[in-house]
């Protein structure tokens, strides 16, 4: 086993005498640990860290997004949730193979182990991790972005008993934030994805709320103050231009209006 902390420790470099695709099947074999210390530990940095150096090339990225994206139906629940974050790496570097979210879209609404965290796995975050390579998805050049809001909304409106407690609604409005922000997209695009959302509220039975509609409300809070105050890149960066920014706050207080009426 390679000692993943010493390679940290080394500033990345390769270990001597080690095979690269040996290395990058180890981290890969790692990012599936059901132990979160190997999970998420110093694998994941490695792996992230020669992502964005380009130790591991396009043709290795290749081979590891694929990977990734045949995790999305694997039968334990990290190999699932920390897909999209290698995901993610790649497709920030410039990759994308049109199979990779054509896996991500079967996956992201389908899930039903929404748990952040837990005892024993560690994070899981299915929501939010997915949320992240929405917003990745959705900026990509070659990614239609509506259909990146438009699998948003299907996460919103699945069924579910699991009631957002991670902060899962702030890293999805996020999300849907950076998407909005797209050069091109149109108007009705921006609104659109909105209507699914809309009529799951205008359906809801008198009586207590659903887990997924009350995620659905915070989500959409949080996603008019982003869009309110504004969201960049990341946290130090300038905020994106919002063309649609007026339209799309308009009916999000439309749509969340029936939330605050009693009676």
């Amino acid at each position: 086993m390679t000692d993943w902390d010493l390679v940290c420790e080394r500033d990345y470099a390769v270990p001597d005498g080690r095979d690269l695709d040996d290395l990058v099947a180890e981290l890969a074999a790692a990012l599936r640990d059901p132990d979160p210390v190997v999970r998420d530990g110093a694998p994941y940095v490695v792996l992230r860290t020669w992502i964005a150096r380009d130790v591991i090339d396009a043709a290795r990225r290749a081979r590891l997004g694929a990977l990734m994206a045949e995790r999305f139906t694997d039968p334990e629940i990290q190999a699932r949730t920390f897909a999209p974050l290698v995901l993610d790496m790649i497709v920030s570097r410039g990759d994308l193979d049109p199979a990779w979210p054509a896996a991500f879209r079967a996956w992201y609404p389908a899930e039903t182990d929404l748990r952040g965290h837990d005892a024993k796995l560690g994070w899981l975050h299915a929501v939010a991790h997915g949320a992240d390579l929405l917003a990745t998805f959705g900026r990509h050049p070659s990614v239609d972005p509506a259909s990146m809001l438009d699998l948003a909304a299907a996460r919103l409106v699945a069924p579910t008993d699991h009631l957002f407690a991670e902060q899962e609604d702030d890293r999805l409005a996020r999300a849907v934030a950076l998407v909005l922000a797209r050069p091109g997209l149109s108007r009705a695009d921006a609104l659109a994805w909105l209507e699914p959302v809309a009529a799951g509220y205008a359906a809801l039975p008198r009586g207590t709320t659903p887990a997924h509609a009350s995620n659905s409300m915070r989500t959409l809070r949080a996603l008019y103050v982003l869009l309110d105050t504004g969201i960049g890149l990341s946290r130090d960066a300038p905020a994106l231009p919002q063309p649609h920014r007026d339209a799309v706050k308009a009916r999000l207080a439309e749509v969340l209006a029936p939330v605050f009426q009693h009676g």
